[in-house]
């Protein structure tokens, strides 16, 4: 079994102040109530949130509670209350319509019904139209993991990838998700997206400060993009876009994102008769802010009514196992399968709570200002 101190966590490198998970929870939390969101749809998204931040995926935590949801409810273009309708339902498929409500509320409510809906005939499938970001798409994947079942999930986003041999943003990040369940103390979770990167990261380096690395982002002229306040601009305005997964051209296989990017795109859509591709640039014909109308799709298996959930969990667990103890490159301390190391942070973090850092934590204060609420963060000692 893993240990955390593999990860070099023994002496702690990090130089952020950490914020009990609890206050940053209870403060979210009533945050969100003051614009609307109700409490009970409110502790799903902090939850979500600060799951995000509890594997490590910084890009889609607390740094993200006021620009993306905080910030869009006040502009009007993502409804606090989600107006959650049942469009079309059979024994093992739901589609809905979340009306431009919060995302992860609409996302949780699926996943639930399609996981009892799996229970019962050993498969659900799901897909949302007209919803908002729904956080890191490993949560609604582990959701299915933690009750023994296998997880897909994804979800289209606003342009920002180009296809192969193009420099046009066509289509969203579109992460595909996978999630399994093993006889290890985590599940095998693979969450990314189908490009190099996602926007949320270099928002993440905006915000510290930091350069995009180069080969990431390539401009309209064809060259690589490394001011990241510049880049979030260009991306909004259609003077860049991020590389597909593997990279620009065929020569590193960047037309297998590209392809995958693409399955996402129509799952996503089509599943759900939803808008696709430039239409969920979140800008109206007269440059106005408007909906993203996003779509999402869910997949749940039950392994269950294939060899059994305690088969199916040892064999993965045995290819994980024999994965980690393969020969390793010269160097290197040791090999990780999906999901490891993002287990080992939620643990190393468990006590400590959540790293914040400069920029969230300006928010956070202008928030409780704002809203006149009455907490005292760690880091204004």
């Amino acid at each position: 079994m893993p240990q955390i101190t593999d990860l070099n966590m023994k002496v702690d490198p990090e130089t952020r102040p950490y914020v009990p998970w609890e206050l940053v929870g209870n403060f979210m939390v009533d945050v969100f109530k003051k614009v609307g969101v109700p409490e009970e749809d409110a502790k799903i998204c902090a939850d979500v949130l600060m799951e995000s931040d509890r594997r490590g995926i910084e890009s889609h935590g607390c740094n993200r509670f006021k620009p993306i949801y905080i910030d869009r409810i006040n502009a009007g273009i993502q409804k606090p209350v989600t107006e959650y309708e049942v469009i079309k339902e059979t024994p093992t498929t739901l589609v809905v319509d979340a009306h431009d409500g919060m995302g992860m509320v609409a996302s949780h409510k699926a996943m639930q019904t399609i996981i009892e809906k799996a229970k019962t005939y050993g498969m659900g499938c799901a897909a949302i139209r007209n919803s908002t970001h729904y956080g890191i798409a490993g949560y609604w994947a582990t959701m299915a993991s933690d009750a023994g079942m296998i997880g897909i999930t994804g979800t289209n986003a606003r342009p920002s990838i180009a296809p192969t041999f193009g420099v046009e943003n066509m289509l969203g990040t579109n992460p595909l998700t996978i999630a399994l369940p093993t006889d290890e103390e985590f599940p095998f979770c693979i969450d990314c997206a189908t490009s190099i990167t996602q926007r949320g990261k270099i928002e993440y380096y905006a915000r510290e400060g930091k350069p995009t690395p180069a080969g990431m982002v390539i401009g309209r002229d064809g060259s690589a993009m490394t001011d990241s306040e510049q880049i979030l601009v260009d991306l909004t305005k259609g003077r860049a876009a991020l590389a597909p997964l593997g990279g620009i051209g065929e020569e590193l296989a960047g037309y297998k994102g590209y392809g995958y990017a693409t399955v996402v795109e129509i799952l996503s859509a089509a599943l759900q008769g939803g808008t696709f591709l430039k239409a969920l640039s979140g800008i109206g014909a007269d440059g106005s802010k408007q909906p993203y109308h996003l779509g999402h799709f869910f997949i749940v298996i039950n392994p269950e009514f294939f060899v059994g959930e305690k088969e199916f969990r040892k064999t993965a667990g045995d290819i994980l196992r024999e994965l980690r103890a393969s020969e390793k490159a010269p160097g290197e301390p040791r090999i990780f399968t999906p999901g490891e190391k993002a287990w080992m942070t939620s643990v190393w973090r468990a006590d400590k709570g959540v790293p914040v850092g400069e920029a969230v934590q300006k928010e956070f204060i202008e928030l409780r200002d704002r809203y006149d609420l009455d907490y005292k963060f760690p880091f204004e000692d």
